[in-house]
């Protein structure tokens, strides 16, 4: 695959994915599907790579990075994400999700040694304010409790525990930024991703059931069709298949242009919304779109291509 295609794979199955978490909401608490989740994505892996005959023969600090990259990207970022959704929107959470971007820029350069390069930071910066103008209006009324044409009090947000949620869900994006830069890690440590995966998922799926345990949440399982088959969209696409190709394209352009991501899949997942949800777009939201794809131009450099920037000295 290559990476425009890398891209488009992970951005639209995580935007499908947001309207799947819906069909695994009420019986199960929310923290023992995403075990279930991870646990049958763990075993899909292992099983393709057994199949493919792909060795498991890595050293003790090789599994301390995969150790670490599981523990973060797939566990405390879920979990944490998971906590602040139950107190505040999920458009909130959205926004606030985007902020991967800078601590990809951030945590390259202080663990990788990466450059940061300023056409990332500034196409991540329009494409925030594209994300904001998509998801405001929704923010404005859904942490205010108004309903559309009223007057907005925002001391309604202000008095609320909203700010738990914001902690939680930029702590989350905290964590699997530094899941990203693991997996930078491990990858540059020549171990395959396939791999990486299946066994950092597995060990987030043990961390996260001690968790559920510890809180003392039960085991339950919801046989319906709905639920049964959004799990395993969730952990065959969203899980096995969008971490697969993110984490490739990570590697291969790094984690600060991968994070972009981020900013991509949650208008995907409004599309999906205008379809299956009866989701009306604004004009700012338009626009955001809009602005959000400027800034994926921006930050992917294709800004270089046009004329003005590729000019070539003449000769007399």
């Amino acid at each position: 695959m290559n990476n425009i295609a890398l891209f488009l794979t992970s951005a639209f199955i995580w935007g499908s994915t947001w309207l799947m978490i819906t069909f695994q909401l009420g019986v199960v608490a929310p923290l023992v599907s995403v075990v279930y989740r991870f646990f049958l994505a763990s075993l899909i892996l292992f099983a393709y790579c057994l199949w493919r005959r792909r060795p498991f023969r890595f050293s003790r600090s090789d599994h301390f990075w995969i150790l670490v990259q599981g523990l973060m990207l797939f566990g405390f970022n879920y979990w944490l994400t998971y906590l602040g959704i139950t107190k505040i929107t999920s458009a909130l959470a959205a926004i606030l999700s985007t902020s991967i971007v800078y601590f990809n820029v951030v945590f390259a350069r202080i663990f990788l040694g990466d450059k940061i390069k300023p056409e990332v930071v500034v196409g991540a910066s329009i494409g925030v304010i594209g994300i904001v103008l998509i998801f405001l209006p929704e923010v404005q009324l859904g942490e205010t409790g108004a309903q559309a044409g009223e007057s907005i009090d925002w001391t309604v947000f202000f008095k609320s525990d909203a700010w738990a949620g914001i902690v939680m869900v930029l702590t989350g994006s905290v964590f699997a930024s530094l899941g990203n830069i693991a997996s930078a890690k491990t990858q540059r440590r020549k171990i395959p991703v396939l791999q990486a995966n299946a066994l950092g998922m597995g060990y987030a799926s043990v961390l996260l059931a001690l968790v559920a345990a510890v809180s003392g949440l039960n085991f339950e399982f919801d046989w319906s069709f709905s639920y049964v088959g959004s799990l395993i969209y969730l952990a065959l696409f969203g899980s096995v298949i969008a971490f697969g190709a993110f984490l490739t394209l990570l590697g291969k352009i790094g984690p600060d242009k991968a994070g972009y991501i981020s900013l991509v899949y949650p208008v995907i997942a409004m599309v999906f919304s205008t379809f299956f949800e009866d989701y009306q777009w604004t004009t700012e939201g338009i626009f955001g779109l809009f602005i959000i794809l400027i800034g994926n131009y921006i930050a992917m450099g294709k800004y270089k291509q046009l004329p003005f920037f590729n000019k070539t000295p003449t000769t007399t």
